[in-house]
């Protein structure tokens, strides 16, 4: 019934609202309740007040601040909810007037002010459907009105409850940027909340692989770090990123930290980063990706992270020793130190080009993106191609350009200056 269905979403609040610790959420068979109960020791399960004691009343599950919600429930009311929080949300537009039963009908109102209204009705929203907009504009109104850090902190919790069961969810994550611009502009950016972002996004990124959306937060997080925490930062991820070897986003979240490691290079004064320091950790960077390219062949994540630190170092640390920033386009002017690395990478290409006689298609993997990485690289920067050529001998050139001419025809074409 209507009475009914309103009954379950208050009692939904109110199980939210009796434990504010709630750290993960998901959507469970009713089939699972009594699994649950077993592996917890003892029942948590709330049942509908309406209805009997019963297998079929079973709606919520929660112990150890682990909410479950069953899934014969989420349709309904979820269109409860949303209903109950547009009448709220017009209720607060209008200033706050007193609510009106007729219109919530079989919802009573709680006696509580529209705002808080709005805030709780979102919450139960947001929690059954994510990327639900107006609930997220809505709270963003009513929090840009507060001037205590306690309720932003408080919204990054619960941000971070819907992530647990919608870890993709693009409107959650944009959510959290835009509480962490307000801490930053009111109450300036603690460095722990970053700290436990960063945190928050490789956690998921373990149980969300490729989760793109995750990856970007935490690139758009380097903006607000100190360069200490930017070294913190690249010593903490350097082993889950050898764990995760084909997972790109990981790679392109240490290059945004190697970035801000070349822009505090010429910052002026003496906040400026010692370039000694910042050579000495792209040359470790250097060694380390080219050990994870011998031992996991065919990853063109680890390839592709070879092209942005073999550039980088060859324009601001191999030919460039003045203190003034690269200008973009500037020639490069060949030099011993540019010709021992160049050396040193065609000697990666020679080994990677050869392929053993197996079914593995991993060989031919790394056979292809090394030599697409040596044409890349030849391709910006074109003083290479000779040393190329007389390092290689024209036969090996010509092999490596049927590999990916074989492979990627259209890449070759546009790599190739015919």
């Amino acid at each position: 019934s209507e009475e009914g269905c309103f009954t379950v979403l208050k009692l939904f609040e109110h199980v939210l609202e009796s434990d504010p610790l709630i750290d993960e959420v998901g959507f469970i068979h009713p089939s699972q309740f009594n699994l649950l109960d077993e592996e917890a020791g003892s029942s948590s399960v709330y049942q509908n007040e309406l209805q009997p004691n019963n297998e079929t009343s079973r709606k919520f599950w929660n112990q150890d601040h682990k909410l479950g919600i069953s899934t014969d429930i989420l349709v309904q009311l979820c269109k409860d909810a949303k209903h109950v929080f547009l009448l709220a949300f017009e209720e607060y537009k209008r200033h706050g007037n007193a609510c009106n039963e007729s219109q919530i009908e079989n919802f009573s109102c709680s006696p509580g002010t529209p705002e808080i209204e709005v805030m709780r009705h979102s919450q139960a929203v947001l929690l059954l459907s994510s990327d639900f907009g107006t609930a997220w504009n809505a709270r963003k109104l009513i929090l840009s009105k507060k001037d205590q850090l306690s309720a932003f902190t408080e919204e990054l919790r619960l941000s971070g409850l819907i992530l647990s069961n919608s870890p993709k969810s693009e409107s959650t994550w944009s959510h959290r940027r835009w509480i962490i611009k307000m801490i930053s502009q009111r109450f300036s950016t603690p460095q722990v909340i970053i700290t436990k972002e960063s945190e928050l996004v490789e956690s998921i990124g373990e149980r969300s692989k490729m989760n793109y959306r995750a990856w970007y937060h935490r690139c758009w997080l380097v903006s607000y770090m100190a360069i200490e925490q930017v070294i913190q930062e690249l010593n903490k991820s350097k082993r889950w990123a050898g764990l995760h070897v084909a997972d790109s986003s990981c790679f392109h979240y240490r290059r945004r930290l190697m970035l801000k490691i070349l822009e505090s290079l010429y910052v002026k004064g003496g906040n400026a980063y010692d370039k000694s320091e910042a050579r000495k950790i792209w040359k470790e960077e250097l060694d380390w990706n080219k050990e994870l390219v011998e031992r996991y062949v065919g990853r063109e994540a680890l390839w592709l992270h070879r092209r942005f630190l073999s550039l980088n170092w060859i324009i601001y640390f191999a030919c460039n020793d003045s203190d003034v920033s690269p200008e973009p386009g500037e020639s490069i002017i060949m030099n011993e130190e540019i010709a021992i690395f160049i050396d040193n990478e065609i000697h990666l290409l020679e080994s990677s080009m050869t392929v053993p006689d197996t079914k593995f298609e991993d060989f031919q993997a790394q056979a292809l993106h090394a030599g697409v990485y040596m044409l890349w690289l030849t391709k910006k920067m074109p003083e290479l191609w000779r040393m190329v050529e007389e390092k290689l001998g024209t036969e090996k050139v010509k092999c490596v350009l049927s590999t990916i001419a074989q492979e990627r025809p259209s890449l070759l074409h546009h790599l190739v200056n015919v």
